[in-house]
């Protein structure tokens, strides 16, 4: 039985799985709100209230994985603690008071395992893939080619120090202007200008080379809205082929809301209703840079990856128990 730990910015999320023939079979899962890194852009420190949340969920992610009786674990924290000075006191705490041990990784291992996680999406005949994972404290973008028999090799990422938490902490409740609105995407679009320049994406993607792949909570939440769900569903979601022009109109739809209305919308809820327009205009963004008609949606990422890199590491390894201490 294997179980992965993904701790973002945002949110706390856990996969309890099976292997099987063509992967995995998931058999548990979690995920709780917790922004860990609440104010850590401007104090460059987690908070003790925000690592109180934090750890509450993780123990209940202990929990679970001891009730299923895991066995291989891998338990990993992201961009929250790559920028706090007091990780490492979070970190302690976590493996004294939940009993799991929780490493921070790189922007480029979180990229990797996020399109790890999205390999089963590409279409046989595409070549490459721009992946975007809009996260809670930064926002990767990967530029990665594709072989139909051994899935995506990253050529290239860099990781945007801008996302959804940190941009709606310098706009109180989330709701911006039109004006406020333009000024954002307009200053997202130099990092992301950059990364096109120095890598041409869209002289592929103009030929038809190039596979869109967006996995985050403002795409899926998009979704979402553009379907028009009365209750969040992932089997509609996750592999779903959006087109722009419908994340935009959903997108629309979301900023002609105020706060208390986005709370009230079934696949947003009060965790999340003051960061989607945040989110948004980093979508928007990326599609002026990258202006495709469609993308693939995916509720998928890094702790799928972490599963399958798991799994495949004991298939090579025949029981080698290298990642075997992920519970204390």
């Amino acid at each position: 039985m294997y179980a992965a730990v993904d701790l973002g910015t945002n949110n706390c999320r856990l996969l309890v799985a099976r292997p099987t023939a063509e992967g995995f079979r998931v058999v548990d899962a979690f995920s709780r709100i917790v922004r860990l890194g609440e104010g850590v852009d401007g104090s460059r420190h987690l908070s003790v209230e925000a690592m109180d949340r934090t750890i509450a969920a993780l123990k209940i992610c202990a929990e679970k994985m001891r009730r299923r009786k895991v066995t291989r674990a891998r338990c990993v924290a992201t961009a929250a603690c790559r920028k706090a000075r007091n990780c490492d006191e979070f970190l302690a705490r976590v493996n004294q008071e939940a009993g799991l041990y929780l490493e921070t990784i790189t922007a480029e291992e979180e990229a990797g395992l996020a399109i790890a996680g999205c390999r089963s999406l590409m279409e046989a005949k595409t070549r490459h893939a721009l992946v975007f994972d809009i996260g809670g404290g930064s926002t990767e973008l990967i530029w990665a080619k594709h072989h139909p028999d051994t899935g995506l090799e990253p050529i290239a990422l860099t990781s945007l120090p801008i996302g959804v938490v940190s941009i709606a902490e310098r706009h109180g409740g989330g709701d911006f202007s039109p004006e406020q609105y333009e000024s954002l995407v307009l200053r997202l679009l130099e990092g992301m200008g950059l990364f096109e320049a120095e890598h041409g994406i869209n002289e592929l993607m103009r030929q038809g080379e190039v596979q869109m792949i967006g996995t985050s909570g403002t795409v899926t939440t998009l979704s979402g809205v553009h379907l028009g769900l009365e209750k969040y569903d992932r089997r509609q979601i996750d592999g779903l082929w959006l087109s722009f022009a419908d994340a935009r109109s959903a997108a629309e739809q979301l900023r002609g809301m105020n706060l208390e209305q986005r709370t009230a919308h079934p696949c947003i809820g009060r965790g999340r209703a003051d960061l989607v327009v945040a989110g948004c205009a980093i979508l928007e963004a990326i599609r002026r840079t990258w202006p495709c008609e469609t993308l693939v949606v995916a509720d998928r990422g890094v702790r799928e990856g972490l599963l399958l890199s798991l799994i495949e590491c004991d298939d090579r390894r025949s029981g080698n128990n290298a990642a075997d201490g992920a519970i204390a």
